[in-house]
């Protein structure tokens, strides 16, 4: 049974669909509630063979692709990693961070982006600077247009940056305490574009549209993630990554020690629709039949992560914190292989992004706040 408050989003979202025209092209397929395709897709991509090969351990070779601090107020601590899919503005294949930490190294002060080349030897270009994204940890990038939406834990607020680094909106409320975000581009016709939002205070997962579909309003679409911790030592709901294919989003939870996949996310559009139960391995979801949560995988070799990637072959690797750990595992939760990425102590690893096309020039690019460098595994 729908609520009038998701019967009120889903009748704004016919009219824009109907209103529209041009749009991406023509593809097969009706659009969902939230413009997504729904076509023969399948939450956790049942319909696909698994790929038990195991990249992580073909990854030996570590290089220093350059420094992440930022050349202009010296900011440090890259807290997030995205790479760019297309020429506009930015260039494909460049990569984007946050900068968490100030030039004295101080948690939650830092107020920049950061765009370097994917190349040994590149030098950070400071992209956007300002109080709104203070404590910066997150650096999603639009699919379609290029625009960054960076958020500040401390700031409390996500802003969205033009391909050219200047800034065009604000986003709040019920967003209290960003702490990492994705985006959701599905490249069907008329499609929604939405940014995820995890809250290290709420333990909600915010989302929003960009673009001219979908629903452009902060709506809090999860709820019930666990969250702890200050500083370096935040987490909470974090890793946001999309698999356009299967048309599934993965989340991290660091308290549980949790991976979760949401099938169709771009169908959420109000308050709660999905809550995640105490533990995060059990889900309430109010509209199964359009998008629900599932759980991938719990408890060890996960140790704290926060950030996530998924590779060319749709397996995935997280970045524990608590002893630097890379992980890699099937969508099926089948834990392929570890690696250590650094031997300190202290958080360093809370942005990974793959690159390549196929098991054989996979790469993986990760941020450590340790050396304030962004670093690439290579075969």
């Amino acid at each position: 049974m729908f609520s009038k408050e998701r019967a009120a989003s889903l009748l704004l979202g016919a009219l824009l669909v109907t209103a529209g025209c041009g749009g991406n092209g023509t593809m097969p397929g009706s659009a969902g509630a939230g413009g997504a395709s729904q076509l023969s897709l399948t939450q956790g991509g049942a319909d696909s063979p698994a790929d038990t090969t195991s990249i992580l351990k073909k990854l030996t070779k570590d290089v220093v692709i350059g420094t992440t601090v930022d050349p202009k107020n010296g900011d440090t601590g890259p807290h997030s990693l995205a790479i760019v899919k297309n020429n506009f503005g930015l260039k494909k294949g460049q990569l984007v961070t946050c900068n968490f930490a100030d030039s004295s190294g101080t948690a939650g002060n830092g107020t920049t982006v950061e765009v370097l080349d994917p190349t040994v030897g590149s030098k950070p270009r400071s992209f956007y600077t300002n109080a709104k994204i203070k404590g910066c940890d997150g650096s999603a990038v639009s699919g379609a247009s290029n625009s960054v939406y960076a958020c500040g834990l401390t700031s409390g607020t996500c802003s969205g940056i033009s391909h050219a680094g200047k800034g065009l909106k604000t986003y709040g409320s019920p967003i209290a305490e960003p702490f990492a975000d994705g985006d959701i581009y599905n490249p069907y016709a008329y499609a929604a574009e939405y940014i995820m939002v995890g809250d290290a205070k709420t333990g909600g997962v915010v989302s929003f549209a960009i673009g001219p579909y979908g629903n452009p309003k902060e709506t809090q679409v999860i709820s019930g993630f666990a969250v702890s911790g200050s500083g370096w030592g935040t987490l909470g709901p974090s890793g946001f990554q999309y698999d356009k294919g299967k048309d599934v989003m993965y989340i991290v939870d660091g308290n549980t020690n949790t991976v979760i996949s949401v099938s169709h996310p771009g169908n959420l559009l109000v308050k709660n629709e999905i809550v995640v139960q105490p533990g995060g391995k059990t889900f309430k979801c109010i509209h199964k039949q359009d998008s629900c949560a599932k759980l991938v995988l719990a408890g060890s070799p996960l140790n704290g992560p926060v950030a996530l990637t998924i590779l060319p072959n749709g397996n995935l690797i997280a970045a524990n914190t608590k002893d630097n750990k890379l992980v890699e595992f099937t969508p099926a939760g089948q834990v392929l292989a570890t690696k250590v990425a650094d031997s300190s102590d202290s958080p360093a690893i809370f942005g990974l992004a793959a690159s390549g096309k196929s098991d054989s020039n996979t790469t993986l690019f990760y941020t450590d706040t340790n050396d304030n460098n962004l670093h690439q595994l290579q075969q």
